[in-house]
């Protein structure tokens, strides 16, 4: 099975707690900069549930922005 996340869904996620657009971190997570939230991915399906999202420190922070994908560029 693939783990790949179709493009046109990536496109249309956004965060269900501040309705805010998303960045795909490849193989790990949908992640909330403005909030500092992770979602997780599992089977190649994001997780966009608010229960299941946990919080990111600024470190861990800085570190996915470095390796985040915007994928609404």
């Amino acid at each position: 099975m693939s783990t790949e996340i179709d493009p046109a869904l990536l496109k249309i996620l956004a965060c269900p707690e501040d309705k805010g657009s998303v960045l795909y971190v490849a193989g790990e997570c949908i992640y909330n900069p403005r909030l500092h939230k992770a979602y997780p991915i599992r089977d190649g399906i994001p997780v966009m549930l608010m229960n299941e999202a946990r919080q990111v420190s600024d470190a861990e922070h800085e570190r996915l922005m470095g390796v985040a994908i915007d994928p609404r560029a």
